[in-house]
């Protein structure tokens, strides 16, 4: 199927924090939509069947629980596919956002995901009620090529957006189509959590995922289209990732990925919007995921006599990593924390004068967000000396066939492997072996910027 997401640059309110009256922010946020069109229409041209747009993407964001209100819309949470808001928008009030969003999917003939803040009255009397009589929420839609209202989504982590409730329970939202099957869609950081989106997923055999974001990069371990893909090869679905456009905020890094392929967008230098359209296999073997399958092999630790270089500790993700320095063009190299091995095989290709290191962390990551940590990582480091292991770089020469494997102690790992220029290259192989986890490659398509294990043990968090 074809399929689009749009990377958008949002008019973004130049005092979120100060009340305006409704008029003033539907005139901002139609600022906003007149761009959606413009690209709905582009994508629609080019065979386009469903277009992703991206979180806070028409209203912007840094607004306070009141200074959002004026930009919320009124979406009704149940009974989804009965109500068309372009065709009856007599039905309910404030609903001048999704009444123009079902109109372009509906005028253009296309399935159409987008990101907005709506509201929802409450009883002062019902439990969870705020103060304020009503439920604010950071909300998808999922409109079919009619115009109807498929699917509703209320993000469940949210991420510091005071101005947003957290719905009592997290929402499975699905969406069927007529070209790829079922779709499902959650926001942002859910990416990172067991609700909803791997529940969703095992729960309902999903293979293709709706992802609007507003993620603000960060490296090495957490940039947008590394962590996008590594999701997409994890759970052996396709992912149609739609993120803001702000580099002054660190935002960029959209795609369609597919486990075995991607196109992707991130650049840090300019300016606008960027529209990316791709066809892609719908994916319906239920084959293995990455989960459960086991390829390839893993080579038996060789009786190294040689002395191994010392360990040293460095932040990086906020995290107290141990490393030990890739020393020599080639050799076997061990780092453990708590219960947590990593190993890797490695073999310089090109040699180069950059320091590469070889780290481990097993635990609560606790800046951010909480959530419990197993990493295995091989990163380029900053410099030359150890303290700039674990720091952000974009550029790498160095090309390394490696094998790198670790004894996770849970079942939820996300292969990344990014390169020079943050490009993205897949493993050779990869998957379970004797209870550990390995990936292997020869040789990158570029310099090596990160190839991690990145595992998330949900039932610690």
């Amino acid at each position: 199927y074809v399929a689009a997401v749009y990377e958008h640059e949002s008019i973004l309110s130049p005092a979120p924090a100060a009340p305006v009256e409704r008029r003033a922010a539907l005139e901002l946020m139609a600022r906003n939509l007149d761009i959606y069109e413009q690209q709905v229409l582009a994508a629609a041209r080019q065979g386009a069947q469903i277009i992703v747009f991206p979180e806070d993407g028409i209203h912007g964001f840094n607004f306070t629980r009141s200074s959002i209100y004026p930009y919320l819309d009124f979406i009704p949470y149940s009974h989804p596919g009965k109500w068309n808001p372009c065709r009856e928008p007599y039905l309910y009030n404030d609903t001048e956002v999704v009444q123009r969003l079902s109109c372009m999917a509906l005028q253009n003939k296309i399935f159409l995901v987008a990101n907005l803040g709506s509201k929802q009255p409450c009883e002062r009397w019902e439990p969870r009620c705020p103060p304020d009589g009503r439920f604010q929420f950071n909300t998808n839609v999922a409109l079919g090529a009619d115009g109807a209202l498929l699917a509703t989504y209320r993000k469940h982590n949210l991420y510091f957006e005071s101005a947003f409730d957290t719905p009592a329970q997290p929402d499975h939202a699905l969406f069927d189509t007529p070209f790829a099957g079922r779709f499902g869609m959650f926001t942002c950081f859910d990416i990172l959590f067991y609700e909803p989106a791997v529940s969703l997923i095992r729960r309902y055999n999903l293979k293709q995922i709706v992802y609007p974001t507003a993620w603000m990069n960060q490296l090495p371990l957490l940039s947008a289209v590394e962590f996008q893909q590594a999701f997409s090869t994890a759970f052996n679905v396709n992912i149609l990732a739609a993120n803001i456009h702000h580099p002054t905020l660190g935002m960029t890094g959209s795609g369609i990925y597919t486990p075995v392929k991607s196109f992707i967008y991130h650049n840090m230098e300019s300016y606008g919007g960027k529209l990316i359209v791709a066809e892609i296999p719908v994916i319906t073997a239920d084959y293995k995921t990455n989960l459960e399958k086991t390829a390839g092999r893993v080579s038996e630790k060789g009786e190294g006599k040689e002395q191994s270089p010392p360990s040293f500790y460095a932040e990086m993700m906020y995290d107290n990593f141990t490393f030990v320095p890739l020393w020599g063009e080639k050799g076997e190299l061990q780092v453990c924390a708590n219960s947590l091995c990593c190993y890797l095989n490695y073999e310089k290709a090109v040699l180069t004068d950059e320091l590469y290191a070889l780290g481990v962390f097993d635990g609560l990551h606790t800046v951010h967000g909480t959530y419990y940590v197993q990493a295995c990582a091989l990163v380029k480091c900053g410099g030359l000396s150890f303290s700039t292991c674990g720091q952000e770089v974009t550029d790498a020469t160095a090309l390394i066939d490696f094998q790198l494997w670790g004894n996770m102690s849970t079942p939820y790992i996300f292969p990344l492997l990014l390169t020079s220029g943050i490009t993205l290259d897949f493993a050779d192989h990869m998957g379970w072996k004797n209870n550990h986890y390995f990936l292997s490659k020869n040789r990158t398509s570029a310099g090596l910027l990160t190839a991690a294990l990145y595992g998330r043990w949900y039932e610690k968090d």
